[in-house]
């Protein structure tokens, strides 16, 4: 196995084990969160009053799953070379700080902030470093365009999750 295939592999298997802790938590996580949102975002009543089911939480990491699982064969296919692949493993390690961010807002515990700092982001660093070993920026434009379309991707998936869930 080549070291841009760990790499790139290591998306896919870091992100499963962080977002195992989010399947157990982010229902209950949700109930305490979605509440307290500005007003003026646009989150569904039954959310923000009942948070995010089970189910919810279940099909949408599944989707995201996809995303991933695709982004890390093409960092396999590419040798870490991909746009697509740097942009999703950029949005990815930032993610990570947005989990401990929210926690300190919140100024509690959240869903994802147990794994963030020690997966999460320490894959990340690692990724970081073993690419540039190897001659590959991590970000550039394209990279750059693919990790800020990440929140849109995010919210999209979480709009279609609630919709064939019927939240």
């Amino acid at each position: 196995m080549t070291p841009m295939t760990k790499v790139a592999a290591g998306l896919f298997g870091t992100w499963a084990l962080s977002d195992l802790e989010e399947l157990w938590t982010m229902s209950r996580s949700s109930r305490y969160l979605l509440p307290r949102l500005p007003a003026a975002l646009p989150v569904p009543a039954r959310l923000r009053r009942d948070g995010l089911s089970q189910r919810h939480v279940a099909l949408g990491i599944a989707a995201m799953g996809l995303l991933i699982g695709a982004a890390a064969a093409e960092g396999v296919r590419s040798q870490g070379r991909s746009p697509i692949f740097r942009g999703v493993l950029l949005a990815y390690g930032l993610h990570g700080f947005g989990h401990l961010g929210m926690a300190a807002v919140a100024g509690r515990y959240v869903s994802g902030a147990a794994t963030a700092p020690v997966i999460v982001i320490p894959y990340w660093l690692w990724a970081r470093r073993e690419l540039a070993r190897h001659g590959i920026a991590e970000v550039d434009g394209p990279a750059a365009a693919v990790a800020i379309a990440g929140p849109a991707i995010l919210m999209g998936v979480h709009a279609l999750t609630y919709r064939l869930t019927h939240d």
